[in-house]
């Protein structure tokens, strides 16, 4: 009985101390304490039309536009006259090619109404709106369309010309190894125009042994030092460089620590320059290749010495190069020369 009375006396404890408290009314809030110091304010964002007008100002724009006049990109007589409308010509002989074989990789059909280059030809959706963000189409090293086994790496936005800029066929010993006779079966037979990344990249060409050795490839100083954009697409001045296209010889200067009035660096045109006739004049004689400077020169279909067919692989595609060697004058020299040697040597037989 002692011990059920203790545990009553001890819940009626509790029971009152709940009440107790549960009847207490809240006081009045004392007075508010002192502010605490200032945070750090935040940076303002950069305004989002700012980025925008690195490229799209009106004067910038404008100047950009009355460069890219200059370009024969943008009349396209070169190319879209004759075969931009041809799917089989994709990508490069117009605006509408290049772009749909950029964007899905290849053209729905023949183009009814082709068009030449203009600034979305090269320049797409941008992909980070940054400053430097140009919005390229392609920027990364190109597969060669002589042979897939072949990359060629212009070094970043230069990669944007390789995707044209580029021989379309190999030559004998890549598409015929080991026969003797080669047969040319048209007057479009060659590598096709514009080999200006094969050129600098030094590969594509008929590498002819004879008395000058061949340079390594990738090791041509306008490729390892230098750049298509950086030679080609330097501040515009004097109507060249910038978005004309056109090379700039202030880059030129710059780079090389001259003042020369022209490209010819070293007197190295001229040497190729020579090399060239000398080679076209002997295929002209062997009848492989005829034509006038007026009219132009192509090769005469037939079948030939293999070392005949890869003489003109290499005049043609040097001759269509344009640059006279400057964009890679120790390949060019080398192939000319071992070239005419290989010639000399075979009629000596």
């Amino acid at each position: 009985m002692k011990y059920v009375s203790f545990l009553k006396l001890i819940c009626f404890g509790v029971v009152c101390a709940f009440l107790a408290t549960s009847c207490v009314k809240e006081g009045p809030m004392g007075p508010a304490g002192a502010d605490g110091t200032d945070g750090q304010d935040g940076m303002d964002g950069q305004d989002g039309s700012v980025t925008c007008l690195v490229c799209h100002s009106g004067t910038n724009l404008e100047q950009k536009q009355a460069e890219f006049t200059m370009s024969a990109h943008s009349a396209g007589a070169i190319a879209v006259d004759y075969a931009g409308g041809r799917a089989s010509c994709a990508p490069c002989h117009s605006h509408e090619q290049f772009v749909q074989t950029m964007t899905l990789g290849s053209v729905a059909g023949d183009i009814t109404n082709p068009s030449a280059w203009k600034c979305n030809t090269c320049h797409g959706i941008h992909k980070s709106f940054e400053g430097i963000d140009y919005a390229l189409r392609a920027d990364e090293p190109v597969t060669a369309q002589f042979n897939a086994s072949v990359t060629l790496d212009m070094q970043g936005n230069s990669n944007l010309c390789a995707v044209c800029h580029q021989t379309r066929r190999g030559g004998p010993s890549v598409t015929n190894p080991g026969e003797e006779t080669f047969r040319i079966s048209n007057t479009h037979w060659g590598p096709h125009h514009g080999p200006q990344a094969n050129v600098l990249a030094g590969v594509g060409f008929e590498e002819i042994q004879g008395s000058v050795p061949y340079p390594e490839a990738g090791s041509a100083p306008h490729l390892t030092q230098a750049s298509c954009t950086g030679c080609h697409m330097g501040d515009f001045n004097a109507g060249q460089g910038g978005h004309s296209f056109i090379p700039s010889l202030d880059a030129c200067n710059d780079c090389h620590g001259t003042s020369l009035d022209d490209y010819n660096y070293g007197g190295k045109q001229t040497q190729v320059h020579t090399l060239l006739v000398e080679l076209r004049d002997k295929l002209i004689a062997l009848g492989v290749v005829e034509g006038n400077d007026e009219e132009g020169y192509h090769p005469h279909p037939g079948t030939y010495p293999t070392i005949y067919a890869q003489a003109y692989f290499n005049w043609i595609g040097l001759e269509e190069d344009r640059s006279l060697g400057a964009h890679n004058p120790k390949y060019v020299t080398a192939l000319l020369t071992n070239t005419i040697e290989a010639i000399d040597a075979y009629e000596g037989q």
